[in-house]
């Protein structure tokens, strides 16, 4: 009998060592490159400091990730603003949060 179970995750595909270089140059380019660069900078500053203390590269590939998917959707994000914030199909919060009383 095995002890490894029958449906484990698939771990992440690994991060090119210059991913974090080529995520940052992407990010210069942008329309919102003046908020976007600071904001990845700390973030990796941040990482950077959890790798120091656990010896881990992940907290450094998270930020690589998360960057990597705000790129990928911003076109979809953007596309969304120009219509006109139709999201008259989105439930409102203050009834999300209430648990509909």
């Amino acid at each position: 009998m095995s002890a490894q179970p029958d449906h484990a995750p698939v771990p992440p595909a690994p991060l090119a060592p210059t991913a974090a270089a080529q995520v940052l140059a992407q990010l210069r380019v942008s329309a919102r490159a003046q908020t976007w660069v600071p904001a990845f900078e700390q973030d990796w500053a941040r990482a950077l400091e959890d790798s120091r203390y656990s010896y881990s590269l992940s907290p450094l590939h998270d930020v690589v990730r998360a960057w990597q998917a705000r790129l990928e959707a911003a076109p979809a994000v953007r596309e969304f603003m120009v219509s006109g914030f139709d999201d008259s199909d989105g439930v409102d919060l203050a009834n999300a949060l209430d648990g509909g009383r």
